[in-house]
């Protein structure tokens, strides 16, 4: 094998093992901080000063630029910081990068290895997480000082190679072609802070033109915001916003810079001898008159990332305030027109599931977008209430048989305890979400636990009472009425659970102390209405009233029945 080849392949061996280390310090200080970071990192950027400022330190943490970019992205999707904040967090943390690399590619002589060692020792000796994770940052800055020095010994038989210098002096002549290797390289390694110490590396190699190195470098910071964009393709748009915005910085930048690279490489070159002290200098300056420069625009960048990344339209069919199946009922029999008002009710039934089955998502995220359609779809819900209950009124104005009049005022009762759903789910557990999300709080484990098991027998619930108005099925209501005392007895021990962990101290729950009970509640509420559709069906038999007294309530204050008795219900007026 010849010395070229070993040459490369302990280049790429120290390449692997630089990745690793900058992973092993990066989740290291972030499983030291854990649920603190985001809080802190949130409430750190109230304005673009401390929002850049933040971004900055939180990189000198988690040695990842691209870490910082994505929770800020996160944040802005939801609507807990401005993206203009974001896009000042996201130039703090590429100047934060900037500074790592300034201290990581000093000649430190034997602390990588003293480093590493001290890291194993603290992590085997540790038995406290905060302990271990200290022990595996150490580890990490120790590997990456061990990883520079094996690649500044595998490029020095590399830079001999005839192949070697006949693509250095080939990038040379093709700018472009430099750039995008420095950004693919960028972009594969998931690292610019990796990809410039391997630049500082190999320019203390010897024989790469510092042109070429320039180039590349500029490369570098091309592709730096490109795995935090690839990471937020799936996420909804209003995520991609920062990392967008972060984007256009940089190329804008690239493309100022590039026309003066042939007076810069002589004016670095006079200001430090060394080349890979050029190169990082170069890396530094660049970046921060990037933030000099765009800090005052973060707005209109701001402006223009959500121009290219609008919010997304999505068209539920059954999210139209407009009816589809009340039509002019002249001509009509009643008959018919109580089975079109009973179709139209049962899509707004479809309308409130829903809203209710896509709340824990929201409560649980607090995702702006998601918060804001489903109060959209409560609009709709309130349209198709005044329009089926204006719909049932004309049809009373017929003569209707005692069963027909039942039927009327089942519907009537129905969609009544819908539209009281759809309120509670808009203006109580949408503002709870808003809260929890603005005030960057989480439920403890525990109590999220509690709460998606509640709403979970909530909407199985909701799907019951929707078979139940479309069947008329009296064993259906009966076990639905029967199911109200075991949804009750699981919220009262969800509340007493929540009241322990608060005795206990828990952070998380005293935080969320108040949010936490305002949910438990209004979910007992909706589970109220929800049983409330299961009166009428049993009313015409005499069930009604009997099974509301059986369980401590009279009929007439049930939600949604409107006085219904044994066998006749009051006409609309």
């Amino acid at each position: 094998m010849g010395s070229g080849t070993e040459g490369l392949i302990t280049v790429l061996g120290g390449v692997a093992l630089l990745l690793w280390g900058l992973r092993m310090v990066s989740t290291g200080a972030t499983r030291a901080l854990g649920g603190e970071l985001r809080t802190v990192l949130g409430r750190a950027t109230g304005n673009r000063v401390s929002a850049l400022l933040s971004g900055l330190g939180f990189t000198l943490l988690l040695q990842s630029s691209t870490a910082v970019v994505l929770l800020v992205s996160g944040f802005a999707s939801r609507g807990m910081m401005t993206v203009a904040a974001g896009l000042a967090a996201a130039l703090g943390a590429d100047v934060g990068t900037t500074l790592v690399a300034q201290v990581l590619s000093l000649d430190l002589g034997v602390l990588g290895p003293l480093l590493a060692l001290a890291g194993l020792i603290v992590f085997k000796a540790q038995s406290s997480k905060a302990g271990r994770n200290s022990g595996r940052i150490l580890l990490g800055l120790g590997l990456m000082l061990v990883a520079l020095q094996l690649i500044g010994a595998g490029a020095a038989p590399i830079r001999q190679s005839p192949v070697m210098q006949q693509v250095i002096l080939a990038l040379g002549d093709e700018p472009l072609l430099a750039l995008l290797l420095g950004a693919l390289l960028t972009l594969v390694s998931h690292s610019s802070l990796a990809m410039v110490l391997l630049l500082v590396t190999l320019a203390r190699a010897g024989d790469m033109p510092m042109e070429v190195g320039f180039l590349l470098l500029l490369g570098v910071n091309l592709g730096g915001p490109l795995p935090a964009l690839i990471a937020t393709l799936g996420d909804p748009r209003e995520a991609r916003r920062v990392p967008l915005g972060n984007l256009v910085f940089r190329m804008v930048g690239v493309l100022a810079v590039l026309p003066f690279l042939g007076v810069l490489v002589p004016w670095m070159a006079s200001l430090e001898a060394e080349p890979g002290r050029q190169i990082v200098h170069a890396h530094t300056l660049f970046n921060l008159c990037l933030a000099v420069v765009f800090l005052p625009l973060t707005g209109a960048a701001a402006r223009l990332a959500e121009r290219l990344a609008p919010p997304a339209v999505v068209e539920d069919p059954l999210a139209h305030g407009q009816p589809l199946y009340l039509r002019d009922d002249r001509g009509r029999s009643a008959s018919q027109a109580l089975n079109s008002a009973t179709r139209e009710a049962l899509r707004m039934g479809d309308i409130v599931f829903a809203m209710l089955d896509g709340s824990i998502e929201a409560l649980r995220s607090g995702d702006t977008a998601r918060i804001k359609a489903i109060q959209r779809m409560d609009d709709d819900v309130d349209s198709l209430n005044e329009a089926i209950k204006f719909y049932l009124t004309e049809i009373s104005r017929q003569p209707l048989t005692g069963a027909q009049s039942q039927r009327c005022m089942a519907v009537f009762s129905f969609v009544t305890n819908l539209e009281h759903i759809g309120d509670i789910i808009d203006n109580n557990l949408m503002d709870l979400a808003s809260r929890k999300a603005k005030r960057h709080l989480a439920f403890s484990e525990a109590g999220e636990r509690e709460i998606a098991l509640l709403h979970g027998h909530l909407t199985e619930n909701l799907q019951l009472a929707l078979n139940i108005f479309a069947s008329n099925d009296q064993d259906l209501a009966e076990q639905l009425l029967d199911d109200k005392r075991a949804f009750r007895d699981e919220e009262v021990r969800a509340t007493h659970a929540h009241l322990e962990r608060l005795q206990m101290g828990y952070a998380e729950t005293i935080e969320t102390s108040a949010i936490h009970l305002d949910l438990l509640r209004d979910l007992r509420r909706i589970n109220s209405h929800i049983t409330a559709t299961a009166y009428p069906v049993l009313a015409p038999q005499g069930m009604g009233a009997a099974a509301a007294h059986g369980r401590g309530r009279r009929t007439d204050d049930v939600p949604g029945t409107y006085g219904l008795t044994g066998g006749s219900a009051r006409p609309l007026r």
